[in-house]
């Protein structure tokens, strides 16, 4: 009987997993659906993928969260509300979710998918007032409900430990990994608009970790900033950004712009029209090939 329970169990949180993935499948960009596809049919990006696992399973895992601090109904409770209300919204289970000063990024999920922590910068509490940080939580969850971790991951310890993995594979790799991040962010990003329902907050949390500085986000004049991105057409900024693995941020404002006009989130708001998926990921499209 508790054998049968069991199974049950697993059967049902598989199916969970199976639902959540579609539900992402549902507002994710097109791009990112069509390069994660390939990704592990790519012999380097295959390897540092294995490499990573292992790491993770044996040491990276214990470095990483050894001097966190974990978010609970108990410790941090506003910080594990915002991330119920996220997982809610996104239709997925509630992500564990650290606090670590350690950490070189703003915020990142890692893991496997059957294992994933988001660790977030525990100078974003600072930075950001609540709703922006429901924001960058979301974005956080998107990854996990995306299938994004494991990959996200593997960029992470490829770009900041290149040193732990086969020489051979860390170029093509990165290279790889790269291209397919700069897309599964605009994804992520549409999954904080869906956390927040508000287009004002999910842009003003990008720009303010743009900038690093909340008081300077008081005299950004928004509309001059996203400006750049026509001044930057045709330059050698171009060229560099295929070196980044975000888009850069007017591109990720203009995007997320985009997808607000989406019959997908206008349904979800309350608005009738939009545009079709179709229509809104060759808009975005067109925006990340600029």
């Amino acid at each position: 009987m508790v054998d049968l329970d069991f199974q049950r169990y697993i059967e049902r949180r598989k199916g969970a997993r199976e639902a959540a993935t579609r539900e992402g499948a549902a507002y994710a960009y097109a791009g990112d659906l069509r390069v994660l596809r390939t990704l592990d049919r790519l012999r380097p990006v295959r390897l540092a993928i294995e490499a990573t696992v292992r790491m993770w399973k044996t040491v990276a895992r214990a470095e990483l969260l050894g001097t966190a601090v974990k978010v609970s109904p108990a410790q941090f409770p506003h910080i594990h509300q915002l991330a119920v209300t996220c997982a809610e919204k996104l239709h997925i289970a509630v992500p564990t979710v650290y606090i670590s000063p350690a950490l070189a990024l703003n915020a990142h999920t890692f893991g496997t998918e059957e294992d994933a922590y988001i660790v977030l910068n525990g100078m974003l509490v600072d930075h950001l007032n609540e709703p922006e940080l429901a924001s960058v939580i979301g974005h956080e969850c998107g990854h996990i409900q995306n299938n994004h971790v494991v990959f996200s991951t593997a960029l992470y310890y490829l770009v900041h430990f290149a040193n732990r993995f086969v020489k051979w594979v860390v170029a093509p790799a990165v290279i790889a990994l790269q291209g397919w991040s700069r897309r599964a962010e605009i994804t992520c990003d549409r999954a904080s608009l869906l956390c927040t329902r508000n287009l004002d907050v999910s842009t003003a949390a990008l720009l303010k970790l743009a900038l690093g500085s909340q008081r300077l986000y008081k005299d950004l004049n928004v509309e001059a900033f996203l400006a750049q991105l026509d001044e930057s057409k045709g330059g050698p900024g171009k060229y560099t950004e295929l070196l980044k693995d975000h888009p850069y941020v007017p591109k990720r404002v203009q995007a997320l712009r985009v997808f607000a006009e989406s019959a997908y989130y206008r349904r979800l708001s309350g608005q009738e029209g939009g545009l079709s998926a179709l229509e809104c990921d060759a808009k975005v499209a067109e925006l990340l090939s600029q």
